[in-house]
């Protein structure tokens, strides 16, 4: 543990004078809670937690920054797993939970302008409420924030049909590294002057700026969702699974896991297992069918999987319960092996590269931790794999991530040979920082530090994340 950091008291009561004497934390609970996401590798160590609630509150407190010579942590749901949102060396923190509010409704534009403390889930049951659907979804959603996953491009369970975060950001107000403010795109669809910078900071971890505000445009709702649970052989299985379904269905979701994997959410008690024959790997695939013919499409296509030998077993959700309990098998994952501390890489690559990829990342992994519990699961339709390695209980963490690391050259060499990516989700943060090199060139690097020193000419935003200047 880092020795405590401490700041002058002309600093405090400069804070103060912006936001005020209730906004401003320096207690040890608020500094160890609001000064870490959900990664285990750094101790937190942040100097001050601050709550502004308006653009112009973040601007004041980045001006003071600068002016004082003190780095800033945004801190959003903290719910990350690169320490992309870790105040490791006495940074300020500035917390958006109190900038959580709708701003304005466009129904004509199907858009809602929200600050960027919003909780996910709470943006996904405003656009509900409104008659739309916001389809950026995953496991957190009912703690991350919007600015977060803003600033780590997040992806998550609906990615085959849907995309990305920036694929839903028609605006940005942002505050730079300057403590300037800027309005990027305003809401525009069509918008043909120059330079979109809003996508800079889409993916940019804080490392430019902080996001204050957004546009996010919505989408309809889909009708009559249905689940398939499939049981598979082996990796070999999956991609024709996946392809046979796409070439006559519309997916929302392709996602996989081994037995591991469904057997640590089994053991939480929550659910039950999907049907009688424990598999090696599962699929989960969603679809849209609110029409017959579409639900005996899919039939005929798992009756030909079946024939092909590519499923061994499966189920479909006949009813709404049943559908999110089949869900649950994917989406508690990441809880249920959270106890034993897992080693995680989020990687991806072309769809098209997929199964040879999987292949020489198993081979990698099986030779180097044959003791090792190995987790697999990942939205492996859009080309994204998690890998977790669990901490045996026999050995404390530091010696396990050190093990654990030696072999990531190895991973990463793999990514890099299909030109992949190290990072697919996740960002990049101080975890994946020191493999930046496997998935960007030396030139786009220099390109993005260039970036960096433009909109933060001092580095007080998120130092230390992404690379070091």
């Amino acid at each position: 543990m880092n020795a405590p950091v401490h700041i002058s008291e002309d600093f405090l009561t400069s804070i103060r004078s912006i936001v005020g004497e209730q906004r401003v934390k320096t207690d040890h609970d608020s500094l160890m809670t609001w000064g870490k996401d959900h990664t285990k590798h750094f101790d937190p160590n942040p100097s001050v937690v601050v709550f502004p609630a308006t653009t112009e509150e973040v601007a004041e407190l980045v001006k003071l920054a600068n002016q004082y010579h003190i780095a800033i942590t945004p801190s959003g749901g903290r719910t990350g797993l690169s320490a992309g949102a870790v105040a490791a060396n006495g940074e300020m923190v500035i917390s958006l939970d109190r900038m959580n509010k709708v701003l304005n409704f466009y129904p004509a534009d199907r858009m809602v302008h929200i600050q960027a403390g919003m909780i996910t889930e709470q943006l996904q049951n405003y656009a509900e409420e409104q008659g739309f659907y916001y389809p950026v979804d995953f496991a957190s959603s009912g703690s991350s924030q919007l600015g977060g996953n803003i600033g780590t491009n997040a992806g998550g369970i609906k990615v085959i049909k849907y995309g990305m975060t920036r694929n839903w950001i028609l605006g940005l107000t942002v505050v730079t590294g300057k403590g300037d403010i800027l309005h990027l795109n305003k809401g525009m669809i069509k918008n043909a002057t120059g330079y979109a910078l809003q996508h800079l900071f889409i993916g940019g971890e804080g490392t430019l700026g902080i996001v204050t505000e957004a546009e996010i445009k919505l989408e309809r709702q889909p009708h009559d969702l249905q689940v398939l649970v499939l049981g598979v052989p082996d990796f070999d299985a999956i991609m024709p699974i996946l392809h046979a379904f796409q070439s006559k269905i519309d997916l929302t979701a392709f996602e996989f896991f081994g037995e591991l994997a469904m057997q640590k959410v089994l053991d939480n008690g929550h659910v039950q297992r999907p049907f009688e024959t424990a598999c090696p790997f599962y699929v989960l695939l969603e679809f849209e069918a609110p029409y017959e013919p579409i639900m005996d499409k899919a039939m005929e296509i798992f009756e030909h999987c079946m024939e092909q030998g590519w499923v061994l077993d499966g189920v479909m959700s006949q009813n709404l319960e049943q559908l999110h309990n089949l869900w649950r098998l994917r989406e508690d994952i990441s809880e249920s092996i959270a106890p034993f501390i897992p080693y995680k890489n989020d990687i991806s690559v072309l769809i098209t590269h997929v199964p040879a990829f999987i292949k020489e990342i198993d081979d990698i992994v099986t030779a180097n931790y044959p003791d090792f519990e190995i987790c697999w699961f990942g939205h492996i339709g859009d080309g994204n794999l998690h890998l977790n390695i669990l901490k045996p209980a026999d050995l404390n963490k530091d010696e396990f991530f050190a093990k654990c690391q030696v072999v990531n050259k190895y991973v990463f060499e793999t990514v890099k040979k299909y030109n992949g990516s190290i990072s697919a989700e996740h960002g990049v943060g101080m975890t994946k920082k020191p493999y930046l090199g496997y998935s960007r060139s030396a030139e786009e690097i220099e390109y993005m530090k260039a970036l960096k020193k433009v909109f933060d000419p001092n580095d007080v935003m998120n130092p230390g994340k992404l690379f070091d200047l």
